[in-house]
């Protein structure tokens, strides 16, 4: 497979991505930011236990 073919099917398949629209409805965005905000708190405090001798 050489290099423009390659670069031709990617083409390709990124012009059929865009008919779709891309962006799903049931994802929310401010619950995925949300979520990813807790699980980080929650791993930095699990972290701060573990280093108590600092």
């Amino acid at each position: 497979m050489s290099f423009h073919s390659a670069a031709a099917q990617l083409v390709t398949l990124a012009a059929e991505g865009e008919e779709h629209g891309g962006n799903h409805q049931s994802i929310s965005p401010w619950a995925t930011g949300g979520g990813a905000f807790i699980i980080l708190m929650l791993l930095l405090w699990i972290t701060t236990r573990f280093n108590r001798d600092r």
